[in-house]
């Protein structure tokens, strides 16, 4: 094992279906990252950076743009469900594939009890008769059956779940420009006095940018999905491409045009972590029920995001199982004793049981969440809380060292390049490795960094065992 040659550039045939569309994957990438981190935990960063969390969102976003376009480049040479872990194992070896597919696994399931029980709160406040509890089990039940039938729900279910996002963020930039202008009714050209008054527009200096820097940045989480589903569409070097290039860049303008308006309408100080500011914004300018509008809007952004993460917790499980990194039986994907002409029409080739798998850490997730979410849920969510970081590393690592593998070997793969290489490669590095150093230092933070090292170190641990052990043999 120690001697063996790295794994092929050549893409292996996915044995899953190809039930995704090109807007499907479009629409994945514009608003599966777009959720409730946006439309509510936008206010912790505006309270810290003041109109500066313009630059924050700039900053964040550019990283994330990097990060996805390298991992675009590889995932356009090499479509696979799998997508940067196998990359990662392509470039450094199994145990960096079997390390950040098994984080990425953990943080999606564990992530996706925080969307299921903030969906269940705001429905249990429509419904109170309906215990919250309850309203959990029917979203967990809804959406296992949605990824369980065939993929092309699972893309039909996000596709309108991210319509709506999208909609009601250029509805509300729409609005807010011409609040802005004063060309609403009953409202009068604000001018820059938000962006200059209440100590100017970095009232806390570059520090509060960077403290805005890190309340952000993971808002960006989740528009690796998008790579992950290419490969379960037809044409997936060319659909991750395509997706990649319209996401980042609209991304981007969604995320710090909204922030724009809404620094440029209010004042910066009138801003409370918890409170929505799109909230306070749409109610300032006149529009009715403006509070139960977003409660709608950030109830479908949970049920999009548990949707993607239970997709792509599957297909990562799955893609691990493939790869001999988890249990063989994962890879099953049609119930026994049903024909293969009616298992590809009834069931789309859907890993049944890595969707299974996926949803029932979910549950244990959620248990723990309305049980303990204070202690035992608490250390848990810490304990992924800057995985993502790490994720991001590995696949900046990857992409320098594949990109040269792929220019030497197969350079007509490389539809999709990375801007500037190595050196924006290198850059987004540098620029993670100093978001953790920053997580550091900040009381906040520092519990996650610490706790998701030590799960990281755990991983490593078990992946540097298991390649011990398979030498010996």
């Amino acid at each position: 094992m120690h001697d063996a040659p790295p794994p092929t550039l050549a893409a292996e045939p996915e044995p899953l279906s190809h039930g995704l569309k090109q807007r499907h994957l479009t629409m994945l990438g514009l608003g599966g990252v777009i959720g409730a981190g946006l439309f509510v935990g936008s206010g912790a960063g505006i309270a810290v950076a003041g109109p500066g969390i313009v630059l924050s969102y700039l900053i964040a976003g550019a990283l994330a743009m990097l990060v996805m376009r390298m991992l675009g480049e590889m995932s356009a040479a090499m479509p696979a469900s799998g997508a940067f872990s196998v990359h990662a194992e392509r470039a450094l070896g199994r145990w960096a594939g079997f390390s950040v597919g098994w984080l990425y696994w953990f943080l999606l399931v564990v992530v996706l009890a925080v969307e299921a029980t903030g969906a269940a709160r705001i429905a249990h406040g429509w419904a109170p008769g309906v215990p919250q509890w309850a309203w959990v089990l029917i979203f967990m039940l809804v959406f296992t059956g949605a990824n369980l039938a065939a993929v092309k729900n699972f893309g039909e279910f996000e596709f309108w779940f991210a319509a709506l996002k999208v909609g009601a963020i250029v509805l509300f930039l729409g609005l807010g420009t011409l609040a802005i202008l004063g060309v609403l009714p009953d409202t009068d050209p604000v001018g820059l006095t938000n962006l200059t008054g209440q100590g100017g527009f970095l009232p806390n200096g570059w520090e509060g940018v960077v403290s805005g820097v890190l309340a952000v940045v993971f808002a960006f989480g989740g528009l690796e999905v998008v790579t992950i589903a290419a490969a379960e569409s037809e044409d997936p070097a060319r659909n991750v491409a395509r997706a990649v290039r319209s996401a980042v860049w609209r991304i981007l303008f969604f995320y710090v045009g909204s922030m724009l308006v809404i620094v440029t309408l209010l004042p910066w100080t009138s801003m409370k972590p918890g409170e929505s500011p799109y909230v306070a914004v749409l109610d300032a300018i006149g529009i009715p029920a403006a509070g139960q509008l977003m409660n709608v809007v950030v109830f479908v952004a949970l049920l999009s995001a548990l949707n993607a993460n239970l997709y792509g917790s599957s297909r990562m499980i799955f893609s691990l199982a493939e790869r001999r990194e988890a249990p063989k039986g994962l890879l099953r994907i049609s119930p026994v004793g049903v024909p293969p002409l009616e298992r590809s029409r009834e069931w789309g080739s859907v890993p049944r049981r890595a969707v299974l798998a996926s949803v029932a850490f979910g549950f244990v997730s959620v248990l723990l969440n309305l049980r303990w979410p204070d202690t035992v849920f608490l250390y848990l969510l810490n304990s992924v809380g800057a995985v993502l970081l790490f994720v991001w590393a590995l696949i900046a690592v990857s992409q320098l060292k594949l990109r040269r593998r792929i220019e030497r070997e197969a350079p007509e793969k490389l539809t999709l390049r990375m801007w500037g290489f190595p050196w924006l490669s290198w850059t987004a590095l540098a620029a993670i490795g100093a978001v953790l150093v920053l997580m550091l230092t900040d009381d906040d933070a520092r519990p996650q960094v610490l706790w998701s090292a030590a799960a990281t170190g755990a991983v490593l641990l078990t992946a540097g065992v298991r390649e011990w052990r398979e030498r010996r043999r």
